[in-house]
Order: structure tokens, then sequence, then C-alpha cells
């Protein structure tokens, strides 16, 4: 058996001894007898981004395998609220390769993720799932190119504060316990999305961290592993779920809003890309950044304005997305530079055995690891719906490819690293960037502007955009965050604590 099978935290990948991409109908169906599985659960997302649940018991081997086959059929209307009552019907049919042993379960339990599909037996054009599907397509078919995508997601816990072993506010960056107080609940969570299939980098304790009303308020982040960017939005949407139902259990509160408090670090969706083809990076190139990387930058840029119609959806977002924060606000990318929008972190672009130097007795081995490198887009929080941003950060990268100067704008939108675009000596740098919109109107008048870049190829279609177009300026939030004081603030957060 393979290392990677053996170490493998997902039971079902360990117990048939294949990679779960590997998984067939019968596979699903051998575990089932060989384990007593008494429920399977179908999950999916509708419009509002959170995975839904439909629970079968299991009555028979014929039972089993009509549910894994034939699917379920599902109200259509109650998910998505463009479809229509009067034909409201939708199919959801399993995808194999999300199998997982339900972590909760207190009976054999396995779950999967499931498409949608329409009545005439193909795939639902509008479910945020296949918006990515379809969007990746169009970048391979325009790149010759897989994309690859990784999530850092932050969140506040909300508990009781015990006085005990207190950190001071916002110097929560990488505590331990004790004063790192939801360390355990981290932990947890992460073997749990582990098991599920999510493949973590790692977790620890951020910045955000202060005490109100008797309540403490931390904050922490989960990191992924860069995987196929389908293969990314899944294991978020699962993760928030687990996460979240975790918290439930612990009696605590876990929220992924944007902004929390005034002054306090607000909490962000950090999307780290990366390019390959046959299974080798070309994201790096002796050394170098490449210009492929460079074209799906500038995509980036070009496309900046936009993106936060779907990757900040919400008033709250643009609470965080504040000039002289670390938040970004201006269409820039830079090196190890938090305050650009497109951030291109230490990469192990040098073959260096540090470990050697840390470690006399180990010989020296300059191996490569420039294939961790990635670029991170900086903008997008929890509360994005996790498919539909990656479909709209898809279709950005492919515009790069598309645009004939597009190694000019990159060019053009880069800045030096260590340059901090906030500071009055940088104000020139500043003010000759295009700026990211205020609020989700203004969020909704740069999507309609940049619809081509979504629309084209079939990705998107128009009725997504327009309803997004609709449900952003629905918020009327032009005058929101000047009008809330500190009170109206917390009541505003307390109200969509849940979004997302």
């Amino acid at each position: 058996m393979e290392a990677s099978i053996e170490m493998n935290p997902n039971i079902i990948v360990r117990y048939l001894g294949k990679p779960a991409s590997a998984f067939t109908r019968a596979d699903i169906i051998r575990y089932c007898k060989e384990n007593c599985v008494e429920f399977i659960n179908f999950h999916y997302c509708g419009w509002d981004g959170k995975l839904k649940t439909l629970n079968f018991v299991i009555n028979s081997l014929e039972h089993l395998e009509n549910i894994l086959q034939a699917g379920e059929r599902v109200d259509g209307s109650s998910l998505f609220p463009f479809i229509e009552a009067g034909k409201s019907d939708l199919y959801v049919i399993p995808r194999y390769k999300t199998a997982f042993v339900n972590p909760f379960s207190d009976v054999p339990t396995v779950d999967m993720l499931c498409c949608f599909f329409d009545r005439e037996g193909k795939p639902f054009e509008s479910s945020p799932q296949y918006v990515l599907h379809k969007a990746h397509e169009q970048f391979k078919e325009v790149t010759g190119l897989t994309m690859e995508t990784m999530g850092e997601l932050e969140y506040y816990v909300i508990g009781e504060d015990d006085g005990q072993y207190s950190t001071p506010d916002q110097k929560g960056y990488h505590q331990s316990s004790p004063f790192n107080k939801f360390e355990t609940l981290r932990r947890e969570a992460m073997r749990m999305i582990a098991s599920c299939g999510g493949m973590i980098k790692y977790g620890h304790s951020e910045v955000g961290n202060f005490t109100l009303d008797g309540k403490i308020y931390e904050q922490n982040e989960i990191e992924f592993l860069p995987v196929d960017i389908e293969d990314a939005a899944d294991q978020l949407v699962i993760a928030k779920w687990i996460m979240r139902q975790l918290a439930y259990e612990y009696g605590v509160s876990l929220t992924f809003a944007p902004k929390i408090a005034g002054g306090k670090a607000g909490s962000g969706m950090h999307v780290h890309c990366k390019f390959s083809k046959d299974g080798k990076s070309a994201t790096v190139r002796n050394g170098e950044i490449t210009d492929e990387a460079k074209k799906a930058i500038a995509g980036f840029m070009d496309a900046g304005t936009s993106l936060p119609a779907f990757g900040n959806p919400h008033p709250l977002s643009f609470m965080r997305l504040v000039p002289h924060q670390e938040a970004p606000t201006s269409l820039c990318w830079s090196y190890s530079n938090r305050s650009a929008l497109v951030r291109v972190p230490l990469g192990w672009l040098k073959k260096m055995d540090m470990a050697a130097v840390a470690n006399p007795l180990e010989n020296v081995d300059e191996k490569d690891f420039s294939a961790k490198q990635t670029f991170e887009w900086r903008a997008s929080d929890g509360f994005a719906d996790t498919y539909l941003l990656m479909a709209a950060l898809c279709c950005a990268a492919r515009h790069g490819f598309e645009t004939a100067d597009a190694l000019k704008i990159a060019e053009r939108t880069f800045v030096g690293l260590g340059v901090n675009i906030h500071e009055a000596s940088n104000k020139a740098i500043q003010e000759a960037l295009e700026q990211l919109p205020g609020c989700c109107v203004e969020a909704a008048s740069e999507l309609d502007k940049d619809r081509e870049i979504y629309t084209g190829r079939g990705v998107f279609s128009d009725n997504i955009v327009d309803y997004y177009i609709k449900y952003l300026k629905s918020f009327d939030d032009a005058k929101l965050r000047s009008s809330l004081d500190e009170a109206g603030m917390l009541k505003y957060v307390e109200e969509n604590i849940n979004n997302g």
C-alpha cells in the first residue's frame, strides 16, 4: 500500500486502498456493506452557499444501489431564488469521489457531495458547482494549464471570558494555549476536516483577540494545501459546515463575518493560486515567476473592481476593506507585501537546505521546493459563495491570458517589495492605482461593466449576473458604514453573523 494511502486521514480511502479520485459506485457499496453503514447523506449548496443535507436510511442493497445511481429529486425553487415553483424539480446525483464517513454521526454514515441535474438529465447550468466546473474547463482549453487553489479560512470564536491567561487586544497571532482559548476546537476541526478529505496545511490563532461584555472574541485560521480548484471549493464548503457544527457542540459561536467590530482585525478568505501542466508547476521557472503567472495576475488586476461582487458580497465585507489597514484596497501586486491586492508570498525559490543548518546531523540536500510557490488574492472573505468565487477567479485568470497587453498591465500594477502604499510618502503611487469598490452597490456596477469576463465562453449566464447585481444593489449600503456608530455596528454584526 502506498504511503499516501496508508497515512491518509480519510477512513474510506484507507479502507479501499485507493485515492478518493478513483472511487467507483462499487467501491462505495462495498464499503457500506462491509462496515454496516446505516445512513447515506447527500450534501449540496444552494444559492446561499451553505451546505444542505438529505438523509437516507439504507433498507436494502437494492435501495443503496438505487440511491447511488438514480440520486433523488429536490425542490430547486427553495434552493435557487430564480427558479419558478411551477417547474422547480431538480435531481441531485452523488459524486463518489467526495465520499467520507460523517464525523458527527453516532451510527455508521457515509456522506457525499452532489451535482444538480435538470429534468432533461443535463447538468443544471446555474448550479454554483457547475459554474465552477465550466470556468475550469474553459481555463484549461485556453491555457493548457490546470488551476489549483487553496483557501485561508479566518474566523472568530465567541465564548465566555474566564478571565484567565488573557491575551492583549489584537495580539493573538500564533498564541499557544492557554492564551489561545479555542486551540482544542481548532485542532478537532482540523482532524475532522482531514478525515472528510480536506487537504490541510496548518492551523493557528490570528491577530484578532478582544473581550467585550463578558465574552471573548478570538480569531483563528485554518489554511489548506493547493489542489485542483474544483476540489478546493468542495473542501472549503465541507470545512465550514464542520466548523460550525463543532462550535455548536462546544457551546460557542463561530463566525466567518469579515468584520466583527470597529478597530478589530477583520477575517478574510484569501485564495492562493498556482498553475500546473503535466504534473509540474507552471507558476515558477528558473527561480522566477513565469509569464503565465503574470498574465493571470494581470487578469486579476483588470477584473479587480468586479471580483469583489463574488468575493465580498455583503456590506460587512466592505467594512473590512478600508484604507490604512492590512486588508487591500488598491489594485496592485507585489512580493511579500500585505498591503497589495495580490501578494506573491515567500516561495522557496532558492535551493538552500535550511533544515541542515538547523539540524547539523543532517546531510545537506538542496532539494527544489519552488513548486510550493503561489500567488494570493487577498480581498475575498468567508461570506463569499465558495464555488462562485473560485469560478470568478478562474474566469479572471483566463481573461489575463486572453488580454494582448497582459504583461504590460502586470508591469504597470506592480509595487516594489516593502512599499506600503498606505503611507503618506507613497501617496502618489496609491493615487495612480485603481481602487476597489467601497460598497455592494459599487461592486454591482463594476460587475455590470465587466460582465463579459464572466459570461464569456458560457461560464456564468446573464441571468446569474443579473440576479447578483440585483442582490448586491438591494443592500443599498453606499452610506451604511459611515452611518453606524459602535453600538449600531455591533447590532448589525449580530444580525448578520451567520451569513456565508
